[in-house]
């Protein structure tokens, strides 16, 4: 009796000391962990071409890790990369014609302008003084300068640790393809002592689902992309191609492709006609970002067997819930909650059909 006590003591405090160790490496790893879900995912989806490359170099894994590491900076850092860079000579360039705008003061606004309805006269009038009296403009645009200024600091430092988190997920991403068969076993065995017997279907269903995310949204990009470059060139937008290809990546992140046909409406309003303005706002609203509710949770939806509206709620809840990972996050654990509810009334269904047979 007394030993039984012990051990259920030692059992206990076993426990306890697992926990406090499993909470303190979630504490060192909380700043990390976005960019080691980003690893999983980006490992886990191009498996199949990894392996390829192990075939091709005769099972040197190390080599073929290494490979898909470069691979994965030529496609997602030098875009990032130059994308950045392209903004930065945006901002300068803009910089430049604003100071050189001010010293010449302001160029004449359309006629479309002055014949907006209620808006469009007392638009004309601030205008014409502003021209004519720059002071005017000084102190009309000084509440606006610091929030803006403030905001593109801001940008700049998200965007510099967007660019850590891609390079440090790229860089674990190298890890877990050189050792990932040897972790996949090492993570199933320990979801086995969970879930038991039904771990392989769930891993299996988790797999599908986050398969289907990740091909959903690169091609969803690839359809705005592709609709976005469409839309440029028919507005004869200068480089629609360029811009299109932009407006492939911004698609990665939820609310990005309006950064980059917001701007080109507006140079359309400015540079070309009001007509033309219309159509690439309409076209981007309700094709560009439209498409964005359709085609996703579509392709989504055909990587496992999950209804359409729970995939379409889960990259909604997903990513306001959990911020741009909640993409692949939400549809995924929808995904593990609707496959553990079905089997389980199922289960409940056969069990009662199975007691009144008898």
């Amino acid at each position: 009796m007394i030993e039984e006590k012990e051990k259920h003591i030692e059992h206990l405090v076993g426990a306890i000391v697992l926990f406090i160790i499993i909470i303190g490496c979630f504490f060192v790893l909380r700043p990390f962990i976005s960019a080691l879900l980003w690893a999983v995912i980006l490992s886990f989806s191009t498996w199949p071409v990894y392996e390829w490359w192990v075939r091709v170099l005769k099972g040197r894994k190390t080599l073929a890790a290494s490979v898909m590491t470069f691979l994965l900076i030529c496609a997602f850092v030098i875009p990032v990369i130059v994308i950045g860079i392209s903004f930065a000579n945006e901002a300068t360039t803009l910089v430049a014609k604003i100071r050189e705008m001010y010293g010449q003061g302001l160029p004449a606004l359309p006629a479309w302008v002055d014949r907006l309805p209620f808006i469009g006269p007392e638009i004309q009038k601030y205008w014409q003084t502003w021209t004519i009296d720059h002071e005017q403009l000084v102190d009309f645009l000084k509440p606006y300068i610091k929030p803006v200024r403030q905001q593109i600091f801001a940008g700049g430092a998200i965007m510099g640790q967007a660019l850590f988190q891609i390079l440090l997920s790229i860089t674990v991403c190298f890890f877990f393809y050189r050792d990932g068969e040897e972790t996949a076993q090492r993570v199933a065995n320990f979801l086995k002592r969970i879930a038991g017997e039904r771990t392989d279907r769930l891993i299996k269903v988790a797999a599908n689902t986050t398969k289907g995310v990740v091909y959903g949204v690169l091609g969803t990009a690839a359809v705005q992309g592709a609709l976005a470059g469409i839309g440029f060139f028919i507005a004869g937008v200068p480089g629609a191609l360029l811009l299109g290809f932009f407006t492939f990546f911004f698609a990665l992140i939820p609310m990005g492709p309006p950064l980059i046909w917001i701007p080109a409406t507006i140079w359309l309003f400015s540079y070309k006609s009001a007509a033309w303005g219309i159509f690439l706002a309409l076209w981007g609203t309700f094709v560009i970002s439209g498409v964005d509710n359709v085609v996703k949770p579509y392709l989504i939806s055909r990587g496992g067997n999950l209804p359409f509206v729970l995939i379409l709620l889960g990259v909604l809840g997903g990513v306001i819930a959990f911020g741009v990972i909640g993409v692949f996050l939400g549809p995924t654990l929808l995904a593990l909650g609707y496959s553990l509810i079905s089997e389980w009334t199922a289960g409940k269904e056969t069990s009662e059909t199975e007691e009144t047979s008898q």
